[in-house]
């Protein structure tokens, strides 16, 4: 595994334990020796992980659509920007660049960007690893409400078979890193 793609927040939310998530994936992206795909903000859940991953050494490359790049969000300190037209060539480049996927807590680009790629494992275009960081239990509702989706018998149970879930950074990617 040469790099994850990690989806996260633009803001910081109201739960100090996302950005210490945040914080810590990044760092811990670094220390393992990956690079860091992202969505190119510099603020954050999205820019603290950008940050942590740089501080530890880590190759950080970020995916903008040009629209959010000129309202002066874009992250001008990581390794290598990318400026691309929309939201759909994002998803696709981020897609390309990496080898696994991790969702931090985050708002409706966060899910889009996550249902996305467990429904392109679902209808086999990757096997890419996929795992959320459950930084205080921010996904549990979800979850839930997938499960349930299951036992109604309206979602399949490949992508969510296939998703990793733990409490925090470390013992993520050590689940999804073998």
């Amino acid at each position: 595994m040469q790099r994850i793609c990690v989806f996260a927040a633009s803001g910081i939310g109201n739960r100090p334990a996302h950005l210490s998530a945040a914080r810590e994936l990044g760092a811990e992206i670094g220390r393992r020796g990956f690079g860091l795909v992202y969505g190119g903000a510099d603020r954050g859940l999205m820019g603290a992980c950008a940050d942590a991953a740089l501080a530890a050494g880590a190759e950080v490359i970020g995916v903008l659509p040009r629209k959010l790049a000129t309202r002066e969000i874009a992250h001008r300190g990581i390794t290598q920007l990318r400026i691309v037209k929309s939201m759909a060539e994002r998803k696709a480049v981020m897609g390309a660049l990496c080898d696994a996927v991790v969702a931090l807590p985050g708002g409706m680009g966060t899910l889009d960007e996550l249902f996305e790629v467990l429904t392109e494992r679902q209808i086999e275009l990757h096997e890419k690893p996929v795992g959320l960081v459950d930084a205080d239990g921010y996904w549990q509702p979800m979850l839930r409400f997938l499960e349930q989706g299951r036992a109604d018998g309206l979602v399949h149970a490949a992508p969510l078979d296939c998703l990793v879930v733990k409490p925090n950074a470390r013992e993520l990617l050590d689940a999804l890193v073998r």
